[in-house]
């Protein structure tokens, strides 16, 4: 990225603009020359029998063949008025201040792009007739530049001020195809005519609307960059930075400005080393917090995600007490000072027990609400569902409520269903003390096993002891090197050791019956006959089980952390173009060994055997209580007759 020195766009210039920006608001005349009208508004018959059709061909060459269509009227006023029930909505005043400010700007840049590239003498010189012959291609091409620039900054603009209203609604519009590039006046009409269009099919209320704006300045930014890559005489725009301080709209060229969407995270954030112990997951957070600042906001893409190496969903376990919200609030606040540094919108949304309904359906409605949140591809999103095990309930269990299963439901569907697309901007995090409970189909989504155990050694318990006390003491620490036992890659490095070999005593049984028949499990076949016995073992490991470890085995090939500079100074990673960021992570990747395959099999089979037998364990206790309480209730019955 080249280094830019922001102006400021004056206040008053873009006031300036306001009249004849509420004017194409308002309403103006236009006839389609690239698009299809949406909406074929019937042209009504001079007198019977006399059509209003052309009733000639054009004998001009070239005539003939272009578009016939009569201009209309495009009213967005009256459009979005016409959602109403007489009086403005405020989030349609939201969105028409949004517009009117939107052009206004376009406009205002526009004026300062003629000035800083010679344009403006040149119209002088065209309106009054001395235009030198030698420089009307320059001219062309000057307007040309003007139109694009006025067009993206207004979509630029529009998306950035939109954003603060958006909700969980989307909306896909498809491609914006009325993009004129004639002068830049020509040029607006043609995107609030199509913009119109798209109002008058899609927006049926405000949330529609304010999600069809969003989705018409995100898509017509896409295609004005497009055309801009191969337009000439655009270094006066694309090279410079301006600034709107009144909105805190940053003007950089064809990149799009980024706002974020519903406000201030409210969190208590944790460092790093505040969290004692559970050094996998604490390991694993840290990496897939930076791999989700690799997002191309541009190509809507990761390239983690295309490898193979993202984790999407994953699941926390462990006893009450172990860390699993300070692991949150660990991840939530390393990605929030990311995106913070590099302008990114963040959104962090909890999905918890409160948002069961007792109304029929609404459940379900809050959690695809909240689903929709986080997968917005136009923000970085961290969702998580704390207490998953009473928050989503187990299909069969009578003891689960109607809005327990519409959420087991909707997660599934989110999750690994026919319509999920993993584009890598987000990650949901289910967490449980007793993830024993949580439907095993659901469970199974979870694509990464995070074992949230705390402290364990002598050390992390002097460690999180001196952190909680605080500093308000005089008490010595003794003979300790305080927070050496949780330096990451050596606590990491062991903790993937200890998984040469399982530890769950079901799982043992068959590594070691596989063992004694086959050796050591050094090839494909091997680890797959492994992979047959656990399963023949237990029949829920399933297919879905092998690509979660063969997921878990893509992240470990990459077990890199991207360097912290790359995050700090955004302009070495983050705004690199997306076949630059693939090819630098490329260069860091390792490749598979059979220890990562081994050790991937042992920690997910582990957690799953760990499950089965505490559920089955939990099921036979309350099988024993219910037969107890009938012996007992059939001897008091029996008492109670003699």
């Amino acid at each position: 990225m080249v280094a830019r020195d922001t102006m400021e766009l004056k206040e008053e210039a873009i006031r300036g603009q306001y009249e004849a920006a509420l004017g194409l608001v308002s309403g103006f005349d236009h006839a389609p020359r690239l698009a299809k009208p949406q909406e074929a508004a019937p042209l009504t018959e001079r007198s019977p029998g006399i059509g209003a059709r052309p009733r000639f061909r054009s004998t001009v060459p070239g005539m003939a063949a272009r578009p016939a269509a009569r201009p209309g009227g495009v009213r967005i006023l009256d459009r979005i008025e016409a959602l109403s029930d007489g009086l403005l909505s405020p989030g349609q005043a939201a969105a028409l201040n949004a517009l009117r400010r939107a052009l206004a700007v376009a406009l205002a840049m526009g004026e300062t792009f003629a000035a800083q590239s010679g344009l403006a003498e040149l119209k002088r010189a065209n309106l009054e007739g001395r235009l030198p012959e030698a420089r009307r291609a320059e001219f062309g091409e000057l307007l040309q530049a003007e139109a694009l620039a006025v067009l993206y900054t207004f979509a630029n603009a529009t998306a950035f001020l939109i954003a603060p209203h958006l909700g969980s609604q989307t909306v896909e519009i498809g491609e914006v195809e009325e993009v004129l590039t004639d002068n830049a006046p020509l040029a607006l009409q043609g995107a609030l005519w199509e913009l119109d269009q798209d109002i008058a099919a899609l927006a049926s209320d405000d949330q529609r609307l304010v999600a069809v704006i969003s989705a018409f300045a995100e898509a017509l930014m896409q295609k004005v960059a497009l055309r801009a890559e191969t337009a000439p005489r655009l270094a006066a725009y694309s090279g410079g930075s301006w600034k709107v301080e009144a909105d805190g709209l940053l003007i950089a060229g064809f990149r799009p400005a980024r706002v974020a969407k519903g406000g201030q995270i409210t969190m208590a954030f944790k460092k790093p080393h505040e969290v004692v112990g559970n050094h996998i997951a604490k390991y694993q957070s840290l990496r897939l917090a930076k791999m989700l600042m690799a997002y191309d906001f541009e190509r809507r893409l990761n390239p983690f995600a295309e490898l193979g190496g993202f984790i999407f969903t994953f699941m926390g376990d462990g006893k009450p007490g172990t860390g699993k919200t300070t692991l949150i609030q660990m991840m939530a606040g390393l990605l929030n000072d990311y995106c913070q540094i590099a302008g990114y919108p963040f959104r962090y949304q909890n999905f918890s027990i409160d948002q069961i309904d007792s109304y029929q359906g609404k459940s379900g409605q809050n959690a695809k609400a909240f689903v929709d949140t986080i997968l917005d591809p136009s923000a970085i999103g961290f969702g998580t569902i704390d207490d998953i095990d009473q928050v989503a309930g187990k299909r069969g269990d009578r003891q689960s409520s109607a809005g327990q299963q519409e959420v087991t439901a909707v997660f599934m569907g989110a999750f690994a269903g026919s319509g999920t697309v993993v584009r890598g901007n987000c990650t949901f995090g289910m967490f449980s003390n007793y993830p024993e409970n949580v439907d095993d189909a659901l469970r199974q989504r979870a694509g990464a096993r995070f074992l949230v155990d705390g402290p364990q050694t002598r050390e992390d318990y002097i460690d999180i002891l001196s952190l909680l006390l605080g500093k308000n003491h005089s008490i010595p620490l003794g003979e300790h090197d305080l927070f050496a036992a949780q330096e990451i890659k050596k606590a990491v490095h062991a903790s993937f050791s200890g998984h040469s070999r399982p530890h769950e005593a079901g799982l043992v049984k068959v590594w070691e019956d596989v063992g004694a028949k086959l050796g050591p499990l050094d090839t494909v076949a091997k680890i797959g006959a492994y992979l047959k016995a656990i399963q023949m073992s237990d029949e829920r490991f399933t297919g879905r089980a092998i690509k979660n470890i063969t997921d878990a085995v893509k992240v470990r090939a990459m077990d890199f952390e991207l360097p912290d500079e790359w995050m700090e100074e955004p302009d070495r990673f983050l705004f690199r173009p997306y076949d630059e960021k693939m090819q630098m992570i490329r260069e860091l990747m390792t490749p598979v060994t059979v220890d990562m395959v081994v050790q991937e099999i042992n920690r997910y089979a582990d957690s799953e055997f760990r499950y089965a037998d505490n559920s089955d364990e939990v099921a036979v206790q309350n099988m024993m209580r219910d037969f107890a309480r009938q012996e007992e209730a059939k001897r008091r019955y029996l008492e109670s007759k003699s």
